[in-house]
């Protein structure tokens, strides 16, 4: 039996040993036509790059900065910073110039590959003020201006001075576990992000531990659409599907995914809760719309299908009656479901925030489970999983092998492994405050250890609402039972310090419409629609309903119904679609500080 990877570095030259012969590493959307790239030439573009960065002057120990969107040319140029022995500084490609300017400062990035003329246009107007800033590569060939070089100038540069390093192979391989694999800077939701320090031993354990409790298989292909400047993604679609030689599909953009499930039918799909909430609601949306029979049809198969998948996923025998009637509801429902993500995907792993047990009990049902992780950029990320025959629902699952989990006194989860962070970059201070000299994290998120070692979340520690009357509430589980209605698209709660709390709703305007429709009201604007107060009476019922098993004190009393969904343009989402929920209460604060000067506990718009 061979011995398990150390590095990334030997994660890659393995993948690639492995697999040299085999046609299609990744592909990628050109022209309207997907375009493979093998093994073979994945190696060799590598190798090329790796050595083109060496002649340009980068060398080991150097941070070399990416600012694009996923696409063949980022595996590239990550794997060729590896064999290089720098380390990479992935950069959101949503990010504004002068957010940019800080982590390239920061980090003394001396090199930055870039996607395209408008992620050039962001550093030129930024070069100024980054004196160690030496090179920048552009990945379009026709955007290079301003004394960047394009991506194919580098690989020729790199092929052309191959002779000169014959052991380049082995001077790669020798990196050790403890160096420098990555500085990911954090999304900052307050003060300045923070540069979360990777090794090689961090990332690679914690993709061996991962790969031992997910089921993922060389003739698995994914589609990869979350950012890659993200751990997670990564992680799961990079670094996990390269070790097990699965194939990479690049989505064109987030809102091509529907499309591109259909065409590229993958058989796995890594992402946030967002995906699963808005097809969820689809999913709802279109039943309710149907005939009477056919939402009655639905409502069955819905029924039986969850009671099914409450057995199912405990291992328990499923009775003959169930077993029937579940084939039935699944042929007549779930089947179009399937169908509509291409037919072919095993299943789809969840990370970056938690995912509604209603949501994960439905796709299980299915036929489609949701493997729930749970962990954070500092860990690498994974610190839990729901893997295969070991998932509860509402859970984030056990702990992945070789890490440790243990609840702090004020039920602060706290972790620690081989997948923990050396320490945030140039900041003593704060890696101090969250990692101690044992080697435990504190990771900022409430949650609990059941008797069978499932980890449960609570909440972010600093989300907790502690209302006037010193009643904790934890905001996002009950944000997400309400995503759960088909009639809203997004929710945050707030009451911090407040006699009561209050929610923030972004209504799903394509229901809503619908449903107005068939109400007589026809021929309005959206806005029209949200200040009728017919409309905003059946959003805050839908709501309520919703909400009905909840404690008195954790209910909204008030709700605030906002015309637009939140959006990282405007500050109000992280790059992977988590809400600042700080951020979104400042934009509304006018209007939320109305609502609570108005007193009582009506429903207000």
């Amino acid at each position: 039996m061979s011995t398990p990877p150390r590095t990334l570095n030997e994660i890659f030259f393995g993948a690639m040993d492995r697999s040299a012969s085999r046609p299609v590493a990744m592909r990628v959307k050109r022209g309207g036509t997907w375009v493979g790239t093998s093994f073979a030439e994945l190696l060799s573009q590598v190798q090329a790059f790796s050595i083109g960065l060496h002649e340009l002057g980068v060398n080991a120990g150097d941070r070399l900065a990416i600012l694009s969107e996923n696409r063949p040319e980022w595996a590239v140029t990550d794997f060729a910073c590896l064999a290089c022995r720098c380390a990479d500084v992935p950069v959101y490609p949503t990010l504004p110039a002068h957010q940019i300017e800080y982590i390239l400062r920061d980090s003394g990035a001396v090199a930055v590959c870039c996607s395209s003329a408008a992620q050039l246009g962001k550093i030129l107007e930024i070069r100024g003020n980054l004196p160690a800033l030496k090179t920048i590569v552009v990945f379009d060939g026709d955007a290079a201006t301003g004394g960047a070089v394009t991506f194919e100038s580098v690989l020729a540069k790199g092929r052309a001075a191959i002779p000169k390093y014959p052991t380049w192979r082995a001077d790669a391989l020798a990196v050790k576990p403890d160096d420098l694999a990555t500085l990911i800077y954090t999304s900052g939701t307050t003060g300045d992000p923070k540069g979360v320090m990777l090794t090689h031993g961090n990332i690679t354990s914690d993709v061996m531990a991962g790969l031992q409790v997910l089921d993922l298989r060389q003739s698995d292909e994914c589609l990869s659409f979350l950012p890659l400047s993200h751990i997670f993604e990564r992680m799961a679609g990079h670094y996990c599907m390269t070790q097990q030689g699965a194939i990479i599909n690049y989505a064109t953009s987030i809102e091509s995914v529907p499309i591109e499930m259909g065409e590229l039918r993958p058989t796995v799909v890594c992402s946030v809760p967002r995906l699963y909430e808005k097809i969820y609601a689809r999913v709802l949306e279109n039943a309710m719309a149907g005939s009477p029979t056919k939402q009655k049809i639905f409502l069955w198969a819905k029924r039986i299908g969850e009671a099914w998948a409450e057995l199912a996923i405990e291992g328990k025998p499923i009775p003959a009656a169930l077993g029937f009637k579940y084939r039935i509801g699944h042929k007549l429902v779930f089947s179009k479901l399937v169908a509509r993500v291409g037919g072919r995907l095993r299943f789809f792993v969840s990370g970056g925030a938690p995912l509604a047990a209603d949501i994960a009990r439905f796709f299980y049902a299915a036929g489609l489970p949701i493997m729930e992780g749970y962990g954070l950029t500092e860990t690498s990320p994974v610190i839990t999983v729901n893997g295969f025959g070991r998932a509860r629902f509402g859970t984030v699952g056990k702990v992945v092998p070789g890490v440790e989990v243990k609840i702090a006194a004020d039920g602060e989860i706290l972790t620690r492994g081989p997948n923990v962070m050396k320490g945030y970059y140039n900041k003593p201070e704060a890696t101090a405050e969250v990692l101690s000299p044992d080697g435990w994290f504190s990771t900022g998120d409430i949650g609990k250890l059941d008797a069978d070692g499932y980890l449960w979340i609570t909440d972010r520690k600093k989300d907790i609402i502690v209302t006037a009357g010193g009643k904790n509430i934890a905001p996002q589980p009950i944000e997400n039972l309400v995503k759960t209605n088909s009639f809203v698209l997004s929710a945050v709660m707030i009451g911090d310090k407040r006699k009561y709390p209050i929610m923030l709703v972004v209504p799903n305007m394509e229901t809503l419409r619908k449903w107005a429709e068939a109400e007589g009201m026809t021929g309005r604007t959206d806005a029209a629609l949200l200040g009728d107060i017919v409309v905003h009476n059946k959003l805050t019922g839908e709501i309520k309903k919703t909400l009905r098993e909840l404690a008195q004190y954790e209910m909204p009393k008030k709700f605030l119904i906002l015309d637009r969904d939140f959006s990282i343009e405007a500050g109000e989402l992280t790059p992977t679609l988590k809400v600042k929920r700080r951020v979104v209460e400042k934009i509304h604060q006018a209007r939320i500080e109305e609502l609570y000067a108005a007193g009582g506990v009506e429903t207000v718009y």
